[in-house]
């Protein structure tokens, strides 16, 4: 549950970045347009399609019997919904756009420079409406995936029986997985000597308590070159980690010896 939480977070981000585009379209009347839509329609369905695997997922896995799954399922199918209305008007948008071609040689004749003026000025407005309404539902579907996305945290974090079994962290590992969560990370590679991950304050984390929240997917590394420095982000399983675990913390001892049984403090009897 926690990856595709994951998955939801990056869908919505992906269906906000196509909601800007579209809303900076130049919605001018003409072949450029044409040329604008095209890459956006087929980017729409590419989120549809990504939208139904992770509905076909979720719907298939163990999460439809914790208590509020229903309404996380729902929202997700609305995703889809509301996607295809949005590709749906851009398709609206490029039936209803004015392109330059010849009529039939047999109709009447026309001042060219005039109709295509006047065809232009009745296209504007459709053409500004459905590319509104397609914006609007982008956004729709970018809040509903934040939503499903909470919605999953909020189940998993209300029913523990049904949370996936995460190690109980140590001290030094609940403290980097913070840290990064906080301030961020980077990884870099050093030409022979490994790779070392400094946090966001500049930082060394150590390889050890590093490398069992790698093991365990409570971060990951953005790819990236490697020399460079590579992004260190923490997932939704160490986001939920860090809401539902405490570091493991040593019991205080008592300074000075603590006295055998029957011998200097023990009360005899």
């Amino acid at each position: 549950m926690p990856l595709q939480i994951d998955h939801l977070r990056q869908l919505a981000a992906d269906f906000a970045a196509l909601h800007t585009t579209v809303t900076t379209l130049d919605a001018r009347p003409g072949s450029g347009l044409l040329q604008q839509l095209g890459p956006k329609i087929l980017s729409v369905h590419e989120l549809i399609g990504r939208t139904l695997v992770r509905l076909s997922v979720l719907d298939g896995s163990q999460y439809t019997v914790v208590p509020g799954s229903r309404s996380s399922l729902e929202t997700l199918g609305e995703v889809v919904a509301s996607a295809s209305v949005a590709a749906s008007q851009l398709a609206r948008a490029v039936a209803d756009n004015p392109l330059e071609a010849a009529v039939f040689a047999s109709g009447p004749p026309v001042d060219d420079a005039a109709m295509r003026q006047a065809r232009h000025v009745e296209a504007e407005p459709l053409l500004a409406e459905s590319l509104t309404t397609a914006a609007h539902h982008l956004d729709l579907c970018a809040t509903c995936c934040h939503y499903t996305a909470s919605g999953i945290t909020r189940d998993l974090k209300d029913h523990p029986e049904h949370r996936p079994s995460w190690p109980q962290l140590s001290d030094a590992q609940y403290a980097a997985l913070d840290k990064i969560a906080q301030g961020g990370a980077r990884r870099y590679e050093r030409r022979g000597k490994g790779t070392y991950v400094l946090a966001g304050d500049g930082n060394t984390i150590h390889a050890k308590p590093f490398g069992v929240l790698e093991e365990h997917r409570l971060i990951r590394t953005v790819a990236g070159a490697m020399f460079g420095g590579q992004d260190v982000k923490v997932t939704a399983a160490g986001k939920l980690v860090l809401d539902i675990q405490k570091p493991a913390r040593a019991q205080p001892t008592s300074p000075g010896r603590v006295p055998a049984p029957g011998k200097g403090g023990g009360r005899r009897r």
